[in-house]
């Protein structure tokens, strides 16, 4: 869309009459959590990003660091019934007050949680009206950055995406999972081989298997294995660790051992032998979708036979057998995901301004987002940006 597009005042008149008519503000957690636990059943729509129990962990270590307040918008109808819960913090940026999405760069989809029947009939006056509820907070947000949102979820059309967006930086690379189909479908038959070719040279180890961290002792192994060996692989590729950041480490240790029905906050997978942890996945999951978060693989002799792919092969297997639809990488491109993500999750970003001082806000953060996609798109651009990053933290 163009850059004008992207400064429509978020309020216009619509015929329609919206079926928000209250929009209720709670600063901390603890108050919103009742009406966000009842969001958290089959009969509402969220991806796993959005639990309480994970972007709790989050803000109590990694937000409050950087010096971020909750900012948490539910709205509701005429009988007072919640339909939808929006998780926001709130942080200052340049003079402003903008509401973001919780999770920062460790959250690859942002989305509400929806009552699902509200969601499949939201109208653009019911999201101006949330936005109008919003707007009259007594905490004066000046813009709404709200990135990395799906265009649609489990089939249903994100309504978000009726207000001003643009396409993200980034693309999503997906795995589609049909139900009942072959396991070549998810995996080629020629992969198969050429990664049980690989694996065979590791079956000779002492204790070699795959393994879905099940007890606090197999997850803290192989946290304990991701946080020495990552700071190493990301100072190979010239990346700044963001692992290393304040809380971030307390945060994903909280995730992962926060016990949910079926599992933990964050699921941890690896390949494992007695000597060490030769590779490690871990994500959020539900029974549609495994969405991956972080990742590594040894410093030792073992890195050599792809572990990291095989480790894949095994967790796309090990979801399709449970009857989970689809499965992502995270966001940004890479050889290893197209090896098995052959299609895109679609995402946007909005920048919505909602003062006076916001409108420019809004525009300059759309142009920088904007700026930013037009270079991961552009080879020799990215190129560019990959050599002077490297130039600017030797």
């Amino acid at each position: 869309m163009t850059m004008a597009a992207a400064m429509e005042p978020p309020i216009a008149a619509r015929p329609s009459v919206p079926r928000i008519t209250h929009v209720e503000i709670f600063n901390d957690f603890a108050s919103a959590e009742p009406v966000w636990r009842q969001f958290e059943t089959p009969a509402h729509l969220a991806t796993p990003y959005q639990r309480f129990d994970f972007l709790l962990a989050w803000q109590k270590h990694a937000g409050k660091a950087e010096g971020a307040h909750p900012f948490i918008v539910v709205a509701y109808d005429a009988e007072r019934q919640p339909l939808l819960l929006l998780p926001l913090v709130a942080s200052r940026e340049n003079g402003m007050r903008v509401a973001s999405f919780p999770g920062g760069k460790h959250v690859t989809f942002n989305m509400p949680l929806w009552r699902r029947d509200f969601a499949e009939a939201a109208t653009r006056a019911d999201m101006d009206a949330l936005l109008k509820g919003v707007q009259s907070s007594a905490d004066r947000i000046d813009v709404l950055a709200l990135l990395q949102q799906p265009q649609s979820w489990r089939g249903i059309a994100n309504p978000l995406a009726q207000l001003p967006h643009q396409p993200s930086a980034n693309e999503c690379p997906l795995l589609i999972m049909t139900p009942d189909a072959a396991s070549t479908d998810r995996v080629s038959n020629s992969m198969r081989k050429r990664l049980k070719t690989k694996e065979a040279k590791y079956k000779a180890l002492p204790g070699y298997g795959y393994q879905h961290a099940t007890t606090p002792a197999e997850v803290t192994r192989v946290l304990d294995m991701f946080f020495a060996v990552k700071p190493l692989r990301m100072a190979e590729q010239g990346l700044p660790n963001v692992f290393a950041e304040p809380g971030v480490e307390a945060f994903l240790r909280e995730a992962c051992a926060t016990p949910r029905a079926g599992g933990y906050a964050v699921d941890v997978h690896a390949l494992v032998c007695d000597e060490e942890v030769i590779a490690m996945y871990a994500g959020v999951t539900d029974e549609h979708r495994f969405s991956m978060m972080f990742n590594t693989y040894t410093m030792s002799a073992n890195a050599k036979y792809s572990p990291g792919l095989i480790l894949m092969r095994s967790i796309v297997d090990y979801y399709a057998e449970r009857g989970v639809r689809s499965l992502d990488l995270g966001i940004g491109e890479g050889d290893y995901k197209r090896m098995f993500c052959k299609d895109d999750e679609i995402i946007f970003d909005s920048y919505i301004p909602l003062t006076t001082r916001g409108r420019l806000g809004a525009l300059g953060l759309s142009s920088v987002a904007h700026a930013k996609r037009m270079v991961k798109q552009s080879p020799a651009l990215l190129q560019m940006a990959q050599k002077l990053r490297s130039a600017f933290q030797r």
